[in-house]
């Protein structure tokens, strides 16, 4: 994986601009710390930094050129089938001079245009400079696993893997976007794309590309959606269900390991998901190497699962790995963690990510790892809840977000027009159109809130020190396939059904009946000691004061009571609001 930056200028020219994109890349550089270059072009300027992973020679350097169609393209991310689509674009004519996927997207452009996005299998965030036709060409992989932001403005369009990198020239301004604030604290910090926090800068939707010309024209289109089964596509039957998901699973993990040219490692947290990752890898892949990461217990809850990973480890006899953190160290690491943040993230095992990136990187510079699981195979706690309940948008509120309306506006100094989550949770719901209230609820989960969630989270902490995480239950193809399953059979042994059948025949018994666990950070969980004083200084500094985002009552409100005030899916509601807080000190004041 890489990053990526980009200006296209719509009437001037770009001159004596080398050191203005390089205040772009500098803001990319953990994400590919292997090589940064860039090209300014007549009204076009790209830049990329590296992270070598396939055709590690310098052919494979970005910007990348074709000199012949008068075509630029700067890229992150992986494409898991270019050599198949190499041999296809070489049987049309197409010549190569690298043995890497950039050069085939280039190609795959060159050849099919922005239909070439129906033929790529991976991982992505492209952008593309068509000379010829005066054009930029944007676009995102179909879960957003790769990011892409940008703002149009009246001048230029530009464009980055991270926020921070459309921010760096402090030329744009930053007013906050009311409705999306209320999206991030009712949706557990998810603002669906093309929003972000900021009225001005946008996000690329997963599964769409942007088109701008130089008379400023920019066009959206979506390429790919996951399609609610008909009642005739719904699989019913377990034993095919299973069969057909293990084949597709066991394809998405063996791609994803053998599209390197270096060792890939596995990010082993002792769950059902990682676990089963392992399980599935190591007959074809015998010297798999594996990461576990811990941290202090507190009084309320272990804070490693090292008992399940341990077990697994021992099954599979991989090259394993554990690393233990103290709460004091992590404390010390969390202003770090917030500022390679894209966008504020209040799930508590960020700062986790983070650290055990630091330390994997040191063995490896790509992991796999089980985000998407939950929500494509139903394993989250309030999908029982839901099953019970009438297929309406209301009944997955109730069930989910971390405050009401009501709640919101007791909390934010901000003025609402409308209840924004419930509209867009409406909307969602009526265009997925499934039969079911959880068919909505794992199509609405899986396309938008794992995107700005989980699988955010991964990429930005992993990323921040030039780590590729890929995600195999993020396979198209896969997701495709388990949507079209009866959700009573998902639900069945308390949800995530097949990946448990498949697991019997793997992995311990323990690793499989164990009660669902998260990854655990109790000290972010339990706000007491250093941690409470950490989040008691930022939320009454003047910084925090002086933004005025935050009721004061409702604040003091938390503090007295830290650990009592929990959302619906348990989220603690104090370090939300630090977290964000915390996220504006670092990146923005």
């Amino acid at each position: 994986m890489c990053g990526i930056v980009g200006e296209y200028y719509f009437k001037n020219k770009c001159i004596d601009y080398d050191h203005n994109i390089e205040l772009l890349i500098d803001k990319i550089k953990s994400r590919g710390p292997d090589f940064s270059g860039f090209s300014v072009l007549e009204n076009i300027c790209l830049g990329h930094s590296r992270l070598s992973i396939i055709d590690l020679s310098n052919a494979s350097n970005q910007p990348f050129e074709d000199n012949s169609a008068n075509l630029s393209m700067v890229y992150n991310g992986c494409i898991y089938n270019f050599i198949e689509l190499r041999n296809k674009l070489i049987n049309k004519g197409h010549v190569f001079k690298t043995s890497g996927d950039t050069e085939v997207v280039l190609n795959s452009y060159k050849e099919w245009g922005e239909g070439c996005l129906k033929y790529l299998d991976g991982d992505f965030a492209i952008a593309i400079w068509d000379a010829r036709r005066k054009r930029l060409f944007l676009a995102r992989d179909r879960f957003g696993v790769k990011p892409l932001y940008y703002v149009n403005s009246k001048n230029f369009f530009r464009f980055g893997s991270t926020l921070q990198s459309i921010i760096a020239k402090k030329d744009i301004s930053l007013d906050l976007n009311n409705k999306s604030l209320h999206l991030h604290f009712s949706l557990h910090a998810v603002v669906p794309a093309p929003d972000t926090i900021f009225k001005n800068i946008k996000k690329v939707p997963p599964g769409h590309y942007l088109i701008i010309d130089q008379e400023k024209n920019l066009s959206t289109f979506n390429y790919w959606n996951l399609e609610s089964p008909k009642s005739r596509d719904i699989i019913g039957d377990e034993y095919e269900a299973t069969e057909k998901i293990e084949s597709l699973l066991k394809a998405s993990i063996e791609k994803r390991l053998e599209a390197s040219d270096i060792d890939v490692g596995v990010l082993l947290s002792g769950g059902l998901d990682s676990s089963i990752i392992v399980g599935l890898a190591k007959e074809k892949f015998p010297n798999l190497k594996t990461y576990s990461i811990g941290f202090e217990d507190d009084k309320e809850e272990k804070g490693n699962e090292f008992y399940y990973s341990d077990q697994v480890v021992k099954k599979f006899n991989t090259d394993h790995k554990k690393f233990v953190i103290k709460n004091s160290l992590a404390l010390d690491k969390l202003p770090s963690a917030f500022s390679f943040m894209s966008e504020p993230m209040v799930g508590q095992d960020a700062v986790a990510f983070f650290m055990l990136s630091e330390l994997v990187k040191k063995e490896v510079k790509v992991v796999l790892s089980g985000q998407g699981a939950d929500e494509g195979f139903a394993g989250y706690f309030w999908y029982q809840k839901i099953n019970s309940e009438k297929n309406y948008y209301k009944n997955f509120l109730k069930h989910y977000v971390d405050r009401s309306d009501e709640e919101l506006k007791e909390f934010l100094n901000l003025e609402f027009k409308d209840n924004y989550t419930a509209l867009l949770v409406k909307d969602k719901f009526n265009s997925i159109n499934s039969k079911t209230l959880l068919g909505n609820v794992l199509n609405f989960d899986i396309t938008t809130l794992v995107v700005d969630d989980p699988v955010k989270r991964v990429d930005n902490m992993t990323m921040a020190w030039g780590l590729e995480a890929r995600v195999p239950f993020l396979d198209h193809k896969l997701i495709e396939l388990s949507i079209k399953i009866d959700p009573g059979v998902h639900l069945k042994r308390n949800g995530k059904n097949i990946l448990k059948v498949i697991a019997d025949k793997l992995l311990p018994k323990e690793v499989i009946t164990r009660k669902k666990g998260y990854f655990p950070m109790p000290a972010l969980k339990y706000i007491r000691g250093d941690y409470y004083d950490f989040v008691y200084d930022i939320l009454n500094s003047s910084k925090c004061y002086n933004r005025n985002l935050y009721n004061k009552e409702y604040i003091n409100k938390l503090l007295e009571k830290p650990n009592d005030h929990k959302t619906a899916i348990e989220g603690n509601k104090l370090w939300h609001a630090a977290a964000t807080e915390l996220w504006f000190q670092v990146n923005i004041d």
